[in-house]
C-alpha cells in the first residue's frame, strides 16, 4: 500500500499408444479430484485456491449507490491444472446461479469465503473452461473476518484493500499468484460515474442508466482490481508519451481538499518518467488516480489507478510522496507481484525507498538523511526493531517496519552494489518478472547475479535478524 497472466500449468492426456502387431492401448486417464480451497500462502493458507488457474475476467455490474445494492455477472475463463471433480472461487456475496461451459453446476457457500462449484462433468487436466456466477448483495454489510473491504462513501461506494477486496464484489481465485486480464462493465444511474483500472472501451446511457467499460489488458492480481462509484470531478487527458490519464476526485469533498489532490495527482506523468529512467519502461497502458469522500486513512496502488484518501490532501498541502509510492508499486507489486505475502518487503520497501530517492530528486532530503532518520528514531532495545521486514508474520504483514525498516535494506543493498550495478538490477528484474510473481530468494539471488556481490549479510541482518544493527547504513 501507503504479466502475460501465471503460465497455467497444463499436460496433454494420456494419449493411446499403437505398438506393431497389437491393438492401441490407452494408458490410464490421470487422477482428477476436488482442488485446493487455498493457494498454499503460509500466511493465508485458505487465500486463493488449487486445481486451475484464471486467464480473463469479465465484469459485467449494476450498481444502485441510494442501497449499495450490487448484482453482478463474472465469466471466468480458467484452465485446470488437475483434473477437477470440483473446484473453489473466494467470494463473500450471495450466488443464485452458476454454470460451467454452459451448463448448470452445483454450488455451495462454505467457511467465510468460499464458494465451492462441482460441474457437471469432471473437468480434465489442461482443459480450458468457463465458468459464469451470477449474484447479487449489499457488500457494506457484508463482513468477513469481522471487516469488509467495501467503502461506502456520500456517493457510493469503493472496492480497494490489501491483502483481500475482491471478495465483496467479485468471485476470484484470490492470490497474487493467479494474475488475470479483465474486462469491467458497470451500469450506475445517470449522474454517477464508475471507475475501474485500465482503459475505458466506452460509455452509453440508456432510460436512467449509464454503462462505463474498463478494460485491463496486462496482467493483474485480483486485489489490484478497484471499482469506485459515485459522483467525481474528473480530469481527463494523455501523457508525453500518449498514455491516456484519468484523476476522479470525490465532488463533495471540501475545495482545498480538491485543489491538493489534483495538484498532487497532476504530478504522476512526470512521477512516472522519472521512476521510469529508475526501474524501466512503464508496463501498463494508461494511468490515474481516484480519491474518493471516504473515511479510510491509506492509499493503494490499485493497477494503473491508484487509491487515494482524501487525508493525505487534507493537510492544508499537496502530498507527492504517496503518489511517488503508490506508482512505484505499479513496477514492484503490480507488474512484478508477490509470491507470497510474506514477500511483501519486495512491494513496500521498495515503494518507500522510492519516496526517499524523490525527497533527494526534489532536493528536499537525501537517501542518506532519509535512512539515518528512520535508523536514530528507533534506539537500541526499541521493539520496533523486533519485527523483521523479510517475514514480517500474518498479523501485521503492512507494519511500519516493512517499509521503514525495510527501505534502510534497500538502501545497505544499493551502497554495497554501487549504483550502477543496483538500478541495473532493478530494471533487468522488472523485464524478466513482469507479468508474474517473485520471491525475496529469487530477487537477491537476481541482484548477486547481475551485480556479481554477496549480499546474503545485508538481507540476513536487516530483513531477517531482530535488534537494531550496530551501525546505520553508510556508516
Amino acid at each position: 500500500m501507503r504479466s502475460s497472466a501465471r503460465a497455467a500449468i497444463a499436460a496433454a492426456g494420456a494419449a493411446g499408444v499403437l505398438l506393431s502387431g497389437q491393438a492401441a492401448v490407452q494408458a490410464a486417464p490421470p487422477t482428477a479430484g476436488p482442488g485446493a480451497p487455498g493457494i498454499g500462502d503460509p500466511y493465508y493458507p485458505d487465500y486463493g485456491n488449487g486445481g486451475y488457474d484464471v486467464s480473463h475476467y469479465g465484469l459485467k455490474l449494476h450498481y444502485q449507490p441510494a442501497t449499495d445494492q450490487l448484482d453482478g455477472v463474472a465469466t471466468v475463463e480458467a484452465r485446470a491444472t488437475q483434473g477437477l471433480t470440483r473446484f473453489n472461487l473466494d467470494f463473500g456475496l450471495s450466488v443464485s446461479k452458476v454454470t460451467v461451459d454452459g451448463r448448470a453446476a452445483k454450488f455451495t457457500a462454505e467457511g467465510a469465503h468460499e464458494l465451492v462449484i462441482t460441474p457437471p462433468r469432471t473437468l480434465r487436466k489442461g482443459k480450458r473452461f468457463t465458468t459464469v456466477v451470477t449474484y447479487s448483495g449489499v457488500p457494506s454489510s457484508v463482513k468477513i473476518y469481522g471487516f469488509t473491504s467495501w467503502q461506502r462513501t456520500t456517493t457510493g461506494g469503493v472496492a480497494a484493500n490489501e491483502p483481500e477486496s475482491a471478495w465483496w464484489w467479485y468471485p476470484s481465485n484470490d492470490h497474487p499468484r493467479d494474475k488475470a486480464t479483465f474486462d469491467v462493465s458497470v451500469t450506475v444511474p445517470d449522474g454517477h460515474q464508475a471507475i475501474s483500472n485500465g482503459v475505458s472501451t466506452g460509455v452509453h446511457s440508456r432510460n436512467g442508466w449509464t454503462t462505463y467499460g474498463w478494460r485491463e489488458n496486462r496482467p493483474q492480481a485480483t486485489y489490484l482490481a478497484t471499482l469506485a462509484v459515485g459522483k467525481f470531478d474528473i480530469v481527463k487527458g494523455r501523457t508525453p508519451n500518449g498514455l491516456p490519464y484519468e484523476y476522479a476526485i470525490g465532488s463533495d469533498l471540501p475545495a482545498d481538499t480538491k485543489a491538493n489532490a489534483l495538484t498532487s495527482l497532476k504530478r504522476t506523468p512526470e512521477i512516472l518518467k522519472w521512476e521510469s529512467s529508475l526501474f524501466g519502461r512503464y508496463p501498463f497502458d494508461a494511468v490515474g488516480g481516484t480519491v474518493p469522500n471516504t473515511k479510510a486513512g491509506f492509499a493503494i496502488e490499485t493497477q494503473t489507478r491508484p487509491f487515494y484518501s482524501p487525508k493525505f490532501f487534507a493537510k492544508g498541502k499537496p502530498d507527492f510522496s504517496v503518489v511517488v509510492h503508490e506508482n512505484a508499486h505499479q513496477w514492484f507489486g503490480d507488474n512484478v507481484s508477490v509470491h507470497n505475502w510474506k514477500d511483501i518487503w519486495l512491494n513496500e520497501g521498495f515503494a518507500t525507498y522510492a519516496e526517499w530517492l524523490w525527497a533527494e530528486h526534489a532536493k528536499e532530503s537525501t537517501t542518506q538523511a532519509e535512512a539515518d532518520k528512520v535508523y536514530n528514531a528507533h534506539p537500541a532495545g526499541d521493539e520496533w526493531w523486533n519485527l523483521l521486514p523479510g517475514d514480517p508474520g500474518a498479523q501485521d504483514p503492512f507494519a511500519d517496519q516493512v517499509y521503514d525498516r525495510g527501505a534502510l535494506a534497500v538502501h545497505a543493498i544499493r551502497l554495497r552494489l554501487g549504483d550502477q550495478a543496483f538500478f541495473k538490477a532493478l530494471r533487468t528484474w522488472q523485464a524478466a518478472k513482469g507479468g508474474g510473481d517473485a520471491t525475496v530468494a529469487q530477487f537477491v539471488r537476481h541482484l548477486e547475479r547481475v551485480s556479481g556481490k554477496n549480499i546474503d549479510d545485508i538481507v540476513k541482518t536487516w530483513l531477517y535478524t531482530a535488534g537494531r544493527p550496530a551501525v546505520a547504513p553508510g556508516h
